[in-house]
């Protein structure tokens, strides 16, 4: 068992919790499994009525709890990556979205689980952080019909802008 960190972030899941920690830390470099725990019901005392999972993703840290369906995770926290290119993008966004994950918009989406992402591009960040307030509109304008995010879309009309 490993130490948790000081502070992570908990993430309710209703089921499959191993299925989710080993989708998530095969997702990107630096991502481990840390330790699973299971506990017995405390109503019934049946074996693994919750399970619990330290996992690191690109060495943030966060726990999985798997808690049944009474409290499903909800659009207030998402996990966001920044990705290097859209090669990068493309890979998290179609793994993601695999056996019945959701896309939604400006490079949102939900996982099988419930979970919500942000998958954008370093780059898209850097250009909305320009100062420059005709590209960063003309920018945001190209994002707001995309669901996963097309970066030479996005790069042109920035240029554009």
């Amino acid at each position: 068992m490993t130490t948790p960190a000081r502070v992570r972030t908990c993430i309710w899941i209703d089921r499959d919790v191993a299925g989710a920690a080993r989708t998530y830390t095969a997702l990107l470099p630096g991502s481990r499994i840390l330790d699973m725990r299971a506990f017995e019901h405390m109503l019934t005392n049946e074996p693994e009525g919750v399970r619990v999972i330290e996992i690191e993703l690109a060495g943030t840290p966060y726990t999985l709890l798997e808690a049944g369906p009474h409290h499903p995770p909800t659009d207030r926290m998402s996990i966001a990556v920044a990705t290097e290119d859209q090669a990068e993008t493309d890979r998290l966004w179609h793994a993601l979205t695999a056996d019945g994950g959701q896309e939604m918009a400006c490079g949102w989406l939900r996982d099988r689980w419930g979970v919500a992402w942000q998958i954008v591009p370093r780059r898209v960040t850097e250009m909305a952080a320009s100062g420059d307030r005709a590209k960063v509109s003309a920018l945001l304008r190209a994002m707001q019909p995309m669901r996963r995010l097309d970066l030479a879309a996005l790069e042109a009309a920035w240029a554009a802008g």
